[in-house]
């Protein structure tokens, strides 16, 4: 879990989204991360961003949480927290404790950070495990603590970079079925990242999709599903339509050697 502690001041948000770029590049010495992006995400919506390897997915992540700053155009978000692709869980904690962790380091006192902790690994099918340790937990566990810990934060704004990109095909269908769950009792504003097309027509409301480096946007896809207690199934028409169409959008925007 990261948070905008030291990060370059950002901009308020001015209109009803909780998130808003506007014609974002970034650049590292010669090499453009991303090309004049804009993206606007509404509150309570998610919104999964696609593309390959190298097209700035990550770095737009952390634009929208303050931990870098564009070098062109303009990003206004709320209060946004970051999940990266490790867990980061410290070993010395139980599973209890690294999930109450955004609380304690926020002035509260462990007796209800914990309790509220506890309550929420219970929702994530984590109850009998919550003095477990990170090394007695498998990757789905340690995913769910990671997730508990990042909501437990606060942030009106989540920001997931490969949340479940450790996991193995069942672990993983498992995972999206309980986040999908979790944000339908608890809605926040999602940007999720991730390799995986099908993942991101699942669990979104609309799929962004990046060019190869330098990331621009190609298209913003619609669902069209609502969002539920349960994750959608591969098999809806709407998300085989929505993986169609974003892998079509993907393999122009690479070229015809892709």
């Amino acid at each position: 879990m990261a948070t905008r502690v030291g990060a370059p001041a950002q901009e308020p948000v001015e209109t009803e989204s909780e998130v808003r770029l506007e014609g974002v590049t970034r650049r590292f010495g010669d090499v453009v991360a991303l090309r004049d992006v804009s993206v606007s995400v509404a509150r309570d919506e998610v919104v999964a961003v696609v593309g390959p390897s190298g097209s700035g997915k990550s770095t737009l992540l952390e634009l929208v949480c303050g931990l870098q700053a564009p070098d062109a155009g303009r990003v206004a978000a709320s209060r946004a927290v970051l999940m990266p692709q490790r867990d980061l869980l410290l070993p010395w904690l139980d599973a209890l404790d690294n999930a109450a962790l955004p609380l304690r380091l926020a002035g509260g006192r462990r007796p209800a950070a914990r309790e509220r902790a506890h309550a929420l690994l219970g929702e994530l099918g984590l109850g009998g495990f919550e003095h477990a340790r990170t090394w007695e937990l498998s990757g789905g566990m340690r995913q769910r603590v990671a997730v508990a810990r990042t909501l437990l934060a606060g942030a009106p704004v989540l920001a997931l970079d490969e949340p479940f990109g450790a996991l193995d095909a069942i672990t993983r269908a498992d995972a999206q079925d309980w986040l999908a769950g979790v944000l339908a009792r608890e809605p926040r504003t999602v940007l999720l990242v991730t390799h995986d097309v099908e993942e991101a027509a699942l669990l979104a409301d609309r799929v962004v999709v990046l060019s190869p480096r330098p990331g621009r946007v190609v298209c913003d896809l619609p669902v069209g599903l609502p969002r539920g207690d349960r994750a959608r199934s591969p098999s809806d028409p709407a998300v085989v339509a929505v993986r169609a169409r974003a892998m079509e959008a993907l393999r122009g925007a690479m070229g015809p050697a892709a």
